[in-house]
């Protein structure tokens, strides 16, 4: 028992430290140390000890979310009676399984399977080997993404050699253990298929007017710009099926990209953080699947003008750790490539570009090498003196939440002054906001990872004087 305990506790250690993606996934290997009880049926109980304690392990393969297989053996000790001896009896099989709600943190089965047992009868009475089948199921209650409780119960027919109409025990097994997933991946989204704008016909000079729209500071590919419209739409808990009441919020993206052909899409899914991983990187690709089927079916758009792509909840704009903040990372965002030839475009709301500024760890100081990232937005900002920005500041995750809040705030307070001082900007058109390390881009468990979550966005907010 103490070396069972041992090798347990091991498999939790490696299953916590590595770094898989969450509850049933295809691909996926498992291992899950079992006890339980054995239960021998009437015939049997005339002469066996009736529930004895089984020990046992299970090897798993997720095929795919919903299917796996898995390989098991246990050991039972019981007693007979009538000879006062005891006997040993292994189980060895393969089963067969079907996961209901496989990307849910609670999973129920159903299972089958078939193999055989081996019973040693004591000291010079010989060795039996049965066939058996079994049916019957359990539930999995995932604690992490890869670690789970799981319960199981299974009726097995044990076929004895001597005559298969009169000798067909029916026994029962019982058993609760642990589960550890090894590896499997989440499907990759669909990549956005590039359009390539039609050549424009020579048109006669005209005076030129006043541009309506502003052109991004980040550089764009050549002769195009993306800008993004946030589609605040609710579904169900777990569904994504779009509600009518939000159709309106969809049609607005529709009748862009009816009215301006060339443009393409890539329809952004966000999740809070209540679930695991893997569920959340599911439910936001199917969300903007549906939105993208949507468009396609509602208004013509051409499938390969739009692209779906799921992040769970790796991308939050507020804190999850209240009702509005878990509201607000619930969204959808169409992210649009538009060619620059659509003059009648007007600038959404938002348009935000990342400054590629590397702080030294704990430091908010701004390196001379950076300040020609800075020099764009100021560039952008006198371009169009109508436009205001929020600087926001981020971090990684080393140190106090508290002291990445302040830290993150000085470094998007000294990145304002900075575009005060030396470009002139007014004041009053911008504002500083730290964030922290609450609004990461990449993983914080390596050093690039925690280098790309130092940094400074810049969200520009257009204002249009007609």
């Amino acid at each position: 028992m103490r070396k069972l305990t041992s090798f347990m506790i091991v498999l939790a250690v490696l299953a916590l430290t590595s770094f898989a993606h969450a509850g049933e996934r295809a691909g996926a290997f498992s291992i899950s140390p079992f006890v339980g009880g054995y239960m021998f049926d009437e015939d049997e109980q005339a002469r066996l000890t009736r529930n004895r304690v089984l020990y046992g392990l299970r090897l798993g393969y997720d095929v795919t979310d919903s299917f796996g297989v898995e390989l098991v053996g246990h050991y039972v000790m019981a007693n007979d009676k009538r000879r006062d001896k005891h006997l040993d009896a292994w189980s060895y099989r393969m089963d067969l399984l079907y996961n209901f709600m496989p990307r849910s943190t609670v999973v129920p089965y159903l299972a089958m399977g078939g193999g055989g047992q081996t019973i040693k009868f004591g000291s010079g009475l010989g060795t039996s080997h049965d066939g058996t089948f079994n049916l019957g199921g359990g539930v999995k209650f995932f604690m992490t993404d890869s670690f789970a409780l799981r319960l199981d119960a299974r009726h097995i027919l044990a076929f004895q050699n001597e005559d298969l109409d009169d000798h067909i025990i029916h026994n029962w097994e019982y058993s609760a253990g642990l589960s550890f997933l090894f590896g499997g991946r989440p499907a990759a989204a669909a990549a956005v298929s590039p359009v390539t704008a039609p050549a424009l016909e020579p048109q006669p000079e005209v005076k030129p007017e006043p541009p309506l729209e502003p052109v991004p500071a980040a550089e764009p590919a050549p002769g195009r710009y993306k800008y993004c419209i946030t589609l605040q739409g609710e579904f169900d808990i777990d569904q994504a099926v779009i509600r009518p009441e939000y159709h309106e919020e969809i049609a607005e993206v529709g009748n862009f990209m009816m009215k301006y052909p060339t443009t393409t899409a890539v329809i952004e899914g966000h999740t809070d953080n209540v679930g695991t991983y893997n569920h959340n990187m599911d439910l936001s690709q199917r969300r903007a699947e549906s939105v993208v089927n949507h468009l396609v079916q509602k208004f013509g758009i051409d499938r390969s003008r739009l692209a779906a792509k799921g992040y769970g909840f790796t991308r939050p704009i507020a804190d999850n750790s209240t009702d509005d903040g878990r509201q607000k990372n619930r969204r959808m965002e169409a992210i649009i490539d538009c060619v620059n030839e659509v003059k009648e475009i007007r600038p959404t709301q938002r348009l935000c570009t990342g400054l590629v500024i590397d702080f030294d760890s704990g430091k908010a100081d701004i390196k001379p090498q950076y300040r020609n990232e800075i020099a764009r937005v100021a560039d952008y900002l006198k371009q169009y003196p109508t436009t205001t920005a929020l600087i926001e500041g981020h971090t990684d995750n080393t140190g106090a939440p508290a002291a990445n809040m302040k830290l993150s705030q000085q470094r998007a307070e000294n990145v304002v002054k900075y575009l005060v001082d030396n470009f002139g900007i007014d004041r009053s058109r911008l504002a500083a906001k730290g964030y922290g390390s609450t609004m990461r881009v990449a993983y914080n468990n390596t050093a690039e990872g925690r280098r790309k979550n130092r940094r400074i966005n810049a969200v520009i907010d257009c204002v249009i004087k007609r």
